[in-house]
């Protein structure tokens, strides 16, 4: 599988002419649904969810498909059965590529803050975008993306939860409010100057391509 990176949160994922599109929200540029099959929302916040960007989409590309959560499936009324709303434990095909669900609500930001659901999806058995939260999938992860800045975490969550999943590979998303001081002071503690993770560390500039599996 190709890996690019889009922006905040958003990458897309491409294998045998299949292109799939995980969480385009409202930081990430239209371009990344360019030629996308299919689509995954893990949840409504607008850094990961564009109503207007994917309703373009769906107009642009009649094929389109969309897999999320109930909450985002809700606004997307009037696309009828080219949205499915999903939970955890489900598992489906999109455009060629074998996805699980994993997870069920977003990281708590502060108790007076209300969660919203928040699903996280495994990709061909290799890939895992967890969304807004640390969830462990109850499966191998060969490539983390790993959320490395957001209200809810902090550097020792990072650490603890890229050993618990143990992946080969984890690269970081999720860092769009990061200036260069920080992108860099994340990826030392998470990096080979850090405490120690197994796994090894990876920072896509937004448009940059790795290959994965």
């Amino acid at each position: 599988m190709r890996l690019t990176k889009f922006g905040h949160a958003c990458v897309r994922v491409e294998k045998d002419g299949h292109r799939l599109v995980i969480d385009p929200g409202g930081l990430t540029g239209p371009e990344a649904l360019d030629g996308a099959d299919a689509v995954l929302v893990t949840h409504e916040h607008f850094d990961h969810f564009s109503e207007e960007t994917l309703r373009r989409a769906a107009e642009a590309h009649p094929r389109l498909r969309i897999w999320t959560n109930s909450s985002v499936a809700g606004r997307l009324e009037g696309l009828g059965a080219r949205v499915t709303a999903v939970g955890e434990g489900d598992a489906f095909t999109a455009a060629g590529f074998d996805v699980t669900v994993h997870g069920a609500w977003h990281a708590v930001i502060h108790p007076d803050i209300p969660r919203v659901a928040n699903v996280g999806f495994l990709v061909d058995d290799e890939l895992f975008h967890p969304g807004d939260a640390l969830t462990v999938p109850d499966a191998a992860v060969g490539t983390l993306l790993l959320p490395v800045h957001a209200p809810w975490s902090t550097v020792g969550h990072l650490i603890d939860y890229v050993r618990e999943v143990a992946p080969r590979d984890a690269y970081a998303i999720h860092d769009g409010a990061l200036n260069d001081i920080g992108t860099a002071m994340v990826g030392g503690f998470l990096g080979d100057q850090g405490p120690g993770t197994a796994a090894r560390y990876h920072r896509l500039v937004p448009g940059a391509t790795a290959r994965i599996g």
